[in-house]
């Protein structure tokens, strides 16, 4: 698969190694500039910067409700930044509708997307139940938009999770862009088929009955797209993986012989088992579709949903 370079992802600067935090350092992450940033056009933003603090600058944290806080200097409390914060997210975030994902800094005041510390007016903590002020704004103004952070990425199955569905919901927006018919929606719907059904089986049967109904077709496309990626939005689980596989295993039930057909089988129930990964199953199915072209597997982007040479199914 040959991703396009336009495919871009929004993140926070100091995760590319640009010198932006308060003290003048960065937060490197090497997944993205060495990983993502061969596939993937990066759109960069520090919003304390973008706000006008300086480099170096006091420390901020959130302050008070922490539905609602306040973005006050850490120990100069006279510096309050809220407004300022608030004004540029609720006027950047619009914009980044070109964008299909986005990576931001854990544990920010202004990017951090969960657990960010909270203080009461005293300086008491509260404990790790914010979201930053940036971060919140960009996951309201663009629900469907993936997001992550740089210390989840970690985790080989978000990491995976994660390009999974950028890689989809760019393809999304690249078929709106052309302009959305009932032949493309079906057709969008059939190629994800089988991720879907690694990911949430029964969210996988809620979406064929809308893409077969008929009427307005944007309102029908609103309501399949939030189902998918809420659908994706959660890692595949071994389970609806062996699920997914044992399913392809019946489209060659006509091509196989019996040590094929026995080998499969017994790769499959290794994956599930936990003594073998995902990959050699995948592997097995894949040399099968190459040399029995399979027609309705061909397309089916189980098999490639990103650039092989980013491994992200290692591990898995």
């Amino acid at each position: 698969m040959n991703t396009s370079p336009t495919i871009r992802i929004g993140i926070s600067a100091c995760l590319l190694g640009d010198p932006v935090r308060f003290d003048g350092g960065h937060k490197n992450l090497p997944f993205a500039t060495d990983e993502l940033s061969r596939h993937f056009d990066f759109v960069k933003i520090c919003p304390e910067q973008a706000i006008g603090m300086g480099v170096p600058r006091p420390t901020i944290r959130l302050v008070g409700d922490p539905d609602t806080p306040r973005l006050i200097g850490s120990t100069d409390t006279s510096i309050d930044v809220t407004d300022k914060m608030t004004a540029f997210a609720r006027n950047t975030t619009p914009s980044l509708d070109h964008i299909s994902g986005y990576i931001l800094c854990a544990k920010s005041p202004s990017c951090g997307m969960e657990r960010v510390p909270v203080y009461a007016e005293n300086g008491n903590g509260l404990g790790k139940v914010g979201v930053g002020l940036f971060a919140k704004q960009l996951m309201t103004a663009l629900p469907l938009l993936p997001v992550e952070e740089n210390g989840r990425l970690n985790d080989v199955h978000l990491r995976e999770n994660f390009v999974l569905r950028v890689v989809a919901y760019s393809r999304w927006q690249a078929m709106m862009k052309e302009g959305i018919t009932a032949k493309r929606l079906q057709d969008y719907h059939r190629r994800h088929k089988f991720l879907l059904l690694a990911h949430n089986q029964p969210i996988y049967r809620e979406l064929g009955p809308i893409v077969a109904e008929s009427g307005d077709i944007n309102d029908i496309a609103d309501r399949y797209i939030d189902q998918f990626m809420l659908a994706l939005r959660q890692p595949a689980s071994i389970k609806n993986h062996t699920n997914t596989l044992m399913h392809i295993q019946g489209f060659f039930k006509d091509h196989l012989d019996p040590e094929d057909k026995q080998q499969l089988t017994e790769v499959i129930r290794d994956y599930a088992a936990g003594l073998l990964p995902l990959l050699v199953p995948l592997e097995m199915l894949s040399l099968f579709l190459k040399k029995y072209q399979v027609e309705y597997l061909l397309d089916q982007y189980y098999f490639t949903p990103y650039p092989r040479d980013l491994k992200l199914r290692i591990g898995l």
